[in-house]
């Protein structure tokens, strides 16, 4: 059974769908594609259906990264099925662990930025939404660093699942 991730923001068009284009072409690149599911949602619904915002698109395709994605609503019924719930801000993360039907479902939700030892203590990655292409690129920088050691825990997780 593959170890699932599931990135989770606001409306799923900017910040998560990056994270998870981002995160899925690492554990590519890691040789774990087999192995690990990477995807994303948001908390609200009001994209559902939707592309990623065209910015987040343009700065993944600048970066080398599909932007291929449908915006959709995280349910509470999914934390069953995944191992690992990342969200985007301290927001996204108490909305997460008040939806979750168990504590162990609620210790499954985890910020991004945790991963990255050079974020000390500012671990929310900003909405860029209202603001103009700068914020998607910094989104971009934030999530990049961060994956570096998401992909180290998630492998370390895989490695460790009886075969």
């Amino acid at each position: 059974m593959p170890y699932r991730v599931c990135f989770v923001c606001t409306g799923n068009i900017c910040r998560s769908p990056m994270a998870e284009s981002v995160f899925r072409a690492r554990v590519e690149e890691a040789g774990l594609a087999g192995l690990v599911e990477v995807d994303s949602a948001g908390t609200g619904g009001w994209h559902e259906g939707d592309g990623a915002d065209p910015r987040t698109v343009s700065v993944l395709a600048a970066a080398g990264y599909d932007g291929d994605h449908a915006a959709r609503q995280f349910r509470a019924a999914w934390f069953a099925r995944l191992d690992l719930v990342v969200a985007l801000d301290t927001g996204h993360l108490k909305a997460l662990r008040r939806l979750a039907p168990t504590p162990q479902d609620a210790d499954k939700v985890r910020l991004l930025r945790s991963y990255d030892p050079a974020a000390g203590t500012d671990l929310d990655v900003p909405d860029p939404y209202y603001g103009g292409m700068d914020g998607f690129e910094e989104c971009l920088e934030m999530v990049e660093a961060a994956s570096v050691g998401l992909l180290a825990t998630v492998q370390t997780e895989v490695e460790g699942r009886p075969v």
